[in-house]
């Protein structure tokens, strides 16, 4: 589910999810927020998803991991030429964020800061580590994860899809758990509604479509300054997915 928000005036937002087979793998959920003017940020997002689904529609890899990996770093390549090829797209890029689950594991893999977050016992936790000029100042312990600068300079990102030839993509492994829900999500929702709130929604009384409506009213309702992506999952049922 993606929604424009209540400034912009495009959405480079695009979600993907299938709860069947996608080629070799069980499933796909995907996050893409897109970066470029005119509408490159739109381009990229969308050229990202689209082609990561073809390709792995026709792999044959059987790891997980390791054909997540090839086949990112691969549209990476290509988004990349891309953008040497116009003006108007050059330097676009894109977040992603994509998640497969086998059973009771989750695979992730991330590059951006567009998020995952597990909902496991009723709490909200962070799984991805987002790419951003702030969280490595965090890191080396020079800033305060919420501070002015913080806030100031929260969108300025380190990592991105397309506008490098290279790429580092990180990888996460999550075990899930009975009545574990799984969020990701754009920072048009994570910058605008804090967690707290996202937990408690989450685990509300709602229907899933319910929850991930309300999340994305709420990120309006406090300003929508960007634009808004949710795709929420509930691993238990049959991989029922809300997007």
């Amino acid at each position: 589910m993606t929604d424009t928000g209540r400034v912009r005036t495009a959405n480079q937002d695009y979600v993907y999810a299938q709860a069947e087979p996608l080629g070799t793998l069980p499933n796909l959920f995907l996050v893409a927020d897109g970066m470029g003017g005119h509408q490159a940020g739109d381009y990229a997002s969308r050229y990202i998803a689209e082609s990561l689904v073809a390709h792995l529609k026709q792999a044959d890899s059987s790891g997980i991991v390791p054909l997540l990996r090839e086949e990112i770093l691969k549209v990476n390549g290509m988004l990349y030429q891309e953008s040497m090829k116009s003006t108007e797209l050059n330097g676009m890029g894109t977040t992603l964020v994509a998640a497969v689950i086998e059973d009771t594991t989750m695979y992730v893999a991330n590059v951006g800061d567009s998020r995952l977050y597990l909902v496991n016992n009723n709490r909200l936790r962070q799984i991805t580590k987002d790419h951003s000029y702030v969280e490595e100042l965090v890191s080396l312990g020079q800033l305060e994860r919420g501070s002015r600068d913080y806030q100031e300079k929260k969108n300025i990102i380190t990592r991105a899809v397309g506008t490098e030839d290279k790429l580092e993509v990180d990888f996460f492994e999550v075990s899930l758990e009975p009545g574990d829900y799984v969020l990701m999500c754009s920072d048009g929702l994570s910058n605008m509604v804090e967690d707290a709130e996202i937990e408690e929604i989450i685990c509300s009384e709602l229907e899933l479509q319910e929850k991930a409506e309300k999340l994305i009213t709420i990120a309006n309702d406090n300003g929508g300054k960007d634009n808004i992506a949710v795709v929420l999952i509930d691993p238990q049922i049959g991989r029922e997915v809300s997007l």
